[in-house]
């Protein structure tokens, strides 16, 4: 049986598990930094992937099932999801992976194709200074990143409760879904995404990434006690000091500016630019 937690606010017990979603891109086998034990991966950071899913199944008193989450699974798991889509025809060379894991520890991995490969390192930074020039006022044909052009980033109406279910990536995404719904109204067209913020006003992160804003001459992203959740990608950057944590609390709601830069990543798309607008569509 899957794992039932009771969610403030929700009738009765909803089922849920662990979370995470990778990119399967042959390109990645090129960079070093992307190695597993066995050698170049097309896997996407996949040990931190593993790690992040020990450390939620922690996190969520799923012991058994932590003492099950081998990387030697996990990556026979998406291997088979890749040879799935294969065998059904799929000509696609790139994939996003959704990986779950249940409180029984049981691991699951799902492929979809992905428009576009790679041609360029995902864990690239910019220099505001370099977006400024490029933009030069006109944000059409911007090198925005290895996965697209900027992301309209719109700021919440309504202050986000962290949680257990914030913190960590589960199959219960409901605080996310309502935080779209609620501002699909003001956002424009396609590309997309709100920025949560909690009561204090503190940012968190966006609603499929980590998020950070450039201050004091570097990327400074939103601290873990925000109630934001601790990507594999933001935990790369960290870790390769290509941004900082805010340890102080500077990041709010009210410091950020209409039509400021802001550097956006998951573990799929890894870096990208994202563009704060502070009114409606």
């Amino acid at each position: 049986m899957i794992y039932l937690a009771r969610m403030e606010g929700a009738a009765g017990l909803t089922p849920y598990q662990l979370l995470t979603s990778t990119r399967y891109d042959p390109y990645l086998t090129s960079f070093g930094w992307n190695n597993d034990k066995d050698g170049p991966s097309p896997f996407f950071l996949l040990p931190l992937h593993l790690e992040r899913l020990i450390e939620a199944a922690d996190t969520h008193s799923w012991l058994y099932a932590k003492t099950l989450l081998r990387y030697e699974y996990l990556k026979a798991s998406c291997l088979d999801a890749i040879l799935e889509q294969r065998i059904r025809g799929h000509t696609s060379t790139a994939y996003k992976l959704r990986i779950t894991v249940t409180k029984e520890g049981r691991i699951a991995a799902t492929a979809t194709p992905l428009a576009q490969n790679l041609t360029e390192d995902p864990t690239t930074v910019p220099e505001p200074s370099a977006i400024a020039i490029a933009a030069s006022d006109n944000d059409e044909g911007l090198d925005a990143g290895p996965t697209g052009p900027p992301m309209k980033v719109y700021i919440d109406k309504e202050p986000t409760e962290p949680s257990i279910f914030t913190e960590t990536k589960t199959t219960l995404r409901d605080v996310y879904e309502r935080v779209k719904e609620r501002n699909a109204g003001q956002c424009d067209g396609s590309g997309w995404d709100v920025l949560l913020y909690n009561g204090d006003g503190q940012v968190m992160e966006t609603t499929i990434f980590n998020v950070s804003f450039y201050r004091g001459g570097q990327w400074v992203t939103p601290g873990a006690g925000t109630g934001c959740l601790a990507g594999v990608m933001r935990r790369w950057l960290l870790e390769h000091g290509r941004i900082l944590e805010d340890t102080e609390g500077i990041l709010t709601r009210d410091t950020i500016s209409d039509g400021e830069w802001v550097l956006l990543c998951n573990g799929v798309q890894g870096c990208r630019l994202g563009k704060i607008y502070t009114e409606s569509a």
